[in-house]
């Protein structure tokens, strides 16, 4: 297990499925090494599909980019010590900034 305490960077999340999403990750760590990144991010993934339905993405590690669309209220990142975890439900159609409009998806190619 990492030691460390989990600091939320980014959340649109309700606060209980913030703390789920940090018990996973706890509990991951508890059966994974720091190093098994994918089998954390696989173990975070199909317990939110489990519990909260499907679609949900997850990226683990410790050097990584990202840029995604995804559904309002289901989105955080957080850190354990070096570890940063990102966990999101994608959405096919980016959600438009107020006053923005939204191209059908035949017009984003």
């Amino acid at each position: 297990m990492l030691e460390g305490k989990a600091v939320i960077g980014e959340t649109d999340m309700l606060e209980t499925m913030q703390q789920d999403a940090l018990d996973l990750a706890a509990k991951a760590l508890d059966f994974f090494d720091v190093t098994e990144a994918t089998e954390i991010a696989c173990f975070i993934k199909k317990a939110f599909d489990r519990t909260h339905g499907p679609g949900w993405q997850c990226i683990v590690g410790t050097d990584f980019g990202s840029f995604v669309t995804h559904c309002c209220g289901c989105f955080i990142y957080f850190c354990i010590g070096s570890l940063a975890i990102l966990l999101f439900r994608g959405s096919a159609v980016p959600e438009a900034e107020p006053g923005q409009r939204v191209a059908p998806l035949e017009e984003v190619a």
